[in-house]
């Protein structure tokens, strides 16, 4: 493999049948990278049912710069971006979408802010060319609660344009649909993160792999994020936190039982009231809470010793012929 330190730039494409504009996109990049010195861009191609393998295998015949990594199959944008931010060999990293929607001729002012003193430099779309309800007004409505609620004061978290110094990336391992929270994971670890305002253009061909219910998506993996960031180490305080709480609302209830039994014994029979009941719920509640959390333990243990394993599965690595390695 050659020496890392040798490559200045890495581009990191995640391709998902988008034939119709890899050429194009591919000239834009070449392009706004001419004057960067020692560069490589790396398209990862997730899975595609269309032609696109086979034009970035053309590509690559003409540039030595080009990489190819091909995923067995479809494994989602962030396991693809995983694999390529797992592979790049520059000193800075930066992905883009695929569609065209994202311009390269950000690229060369991504780097450059990233070279005054920051780590991360994200890119924000402040004018969106998509559609309003199902795209745009979503978005905001999630970048809005994503920087409340992870400290990270940032307009667009969603937005794949980004530039980042490598060994930004080389603790953070990704899941789920988690690429867009890298700002907030890298800060917690202490990195420099800002953004810029980019580009964004219509999608001139193919379509959308996006829809509504990647909200419900975003959600679930906000959730995961808070919980890694502030109990990853100690979930029994999350889980022992619930089980007090329900513990106390068994004792509430079942004080409540006896108050009613020895107090007002006709009002309990004139209402039926369910408050044993509930009272015997709340307390098995609470064990099972304080059981999830001891084994939560025992599985975050069991994470942080384990081996390091990927979340996708790489058939090949196609370099060019004239590429030493």
């Amino acid at each position: 493999m050659t020496d890392n330190s040798a490559v200045e730039l890495s581009i990191v494409i995640p391709v998902l049948n988008e034939a119709d504009s890899l050429r194009a996109l591919y000239e834009e990049v070449v392009s706004a990278i001419s004057r960067s010195g020692n560069c490589e861009i790396l398209f990862v191609d997730d899975g595609s049912t269309d032609e696109s393998l086979n034009i970035l295998i053309d590509i690559q015949q003409n540039d030595a710069r080009v990489r190819i990594i091909k995923l067995r199959r479809n494994f989602g944008q962030t396991a693809a971006l995983s694999a390529g931010f797992r592979h790049a060999r520059g000193r800075i990293i930066v992905p883009l979408d695929a569609d065209g929607q994202n311009d390269p001729a950000d690229i060369p002012r991504l780097v450059a802010r990233l070279e005054t003193g920051f780590d991360i430099v994200s890119g924000w779309r402040r004018k969106r060319h998509d559609n309003t309800l199902t795209r745009t007004f979503p978005s905001r409505i999630a970048n809005w609660v994503i920087a409340r609620i992870t400290g990270v004061k940032l307009h667009d978290f969603g937005c794949t344009l980004k530039a980042y110094r490598a060994e930004s990336l080389k603790c953070i391992r990704l899941y789920g649909e988690m690429h867009r929270f890298i700002p907030a994971l890298a800060s917690w670890g202490g990195e420099k993160v800002t953004e810029i305002v980019v580009n964004h253009r219509p999608r001139s061909a193919g379509k959308t792999k996006y829809g509504l219910n990647r909200i419900f998506k975003v959600i679930l993996d906000l959730i995961t994020i808070k919980f890694l960031a502030s109990f990853s180490t100690k979930p029994i305080y999350v889980f022992g936190g619930l089980g007090g709480i329900s513990m106390l609302g068994s004792f509430l209830s079942g004080f409540a039982v006896f108050y009613y039994k020895f107090l007002a014994p006709e009002h309990l029979a004139m209402n039926r009231n369910p408050l044993l009941v509930l009272s015997m719920m709340l307390f098995m509640t609470a064990i099972q809470f304080i059981l999830m959390g001891l084994l939560a333990e025992i599985l975050v243990r069991t994470y942080h010793e384990s081996q390091d394993r990927e979340i996708y599965i790489i058939e090949e690595i196609l370099e060019s012929p004239g590429r030493k390695v």
